[in-house]
């Protein structure tokens, strides 16, 4: 069963980030990255072309409860989401208590390890406030940044399943596990 979350007051550091709540005031930087091609593309959807489509986006986030926003100097550059897990997908675990990641950043910041940092925090919260026992994170098949993030954070590749993204574009996603064994030997 997918943990429940609520992040809408809860914050996290690392060396370089901020994961916290979205704001109405993050819209310019929101457009900002988001307008970018090839950014949105990377996880399935399309890069913003109007700020009115990132307001919306925006209202979205703000009232998920579920969607951080990464702030890096000052400055919104990405989202980090704690997604709930599809059933169908992983039938297999779902009477353990899990979480999905899914996030973005500013293509400027790519290959910096700072979506490491990221999903660190994540996990230690995840497995240490929440009470996640699994943690699963997925990526378009293809995408090498994604695959190197995966096995940087330690997951272990899990299995491929096929999805239609929000595109409308069929793909392979490749999954990859983390229990919070694992995570709690490396992290005590």
């Amino acid at each position: 069963m997918n943990a429940s979350v609520d992040i809408s007051n809860v914050t996290l550091k690392t060396p370089r980030l901020v994961l916290r709540p979205w704001r109405q005031s993050d819209l310019d930087d929101f457009f900002e990255y988001a307008s970018v091609e090839g950014v949105g593309e990377m996880v399935g959807w399309r890069h913003h072309k109007y700020k009115d489509q990132t307001q919306e986006i925006l209202n979205t986030f703000i009232g998920s409860k579920k969607i951080w926003c990464v702030e890096y100097q000052g400055k919104a550059v990405g989202s980090f989401t704690l997604e709930d897990t599809r059933e169908q997908y992983v039938p297999e675990f779902f009477d353990e208590t899990i979480r999905e990641l899914g996030f973005i950043l500013a293509k400027p910041l790519w290959g910096q390890g700072l979506m490491k940092e990221a999903v660190d925090a994540a996990l230690d919260y995840l497995f240490k406030e929440v009470g996640c026992t699994l943690v699963i994170y997925g990526y378009f098949e293809g995408n090498i940044r994604a695959e190197k993030l995966m096995k940087k954070c330690g997951f272990q590749t899990y299995q491929k399943i096929s999805v239609t993204s929000r595109l409308g574009s069929a793909e392979t996603v490749i999954q990859g596990l983390m229990w919070k064994k694992d995570w709690l030997k490396i992290h005590p």
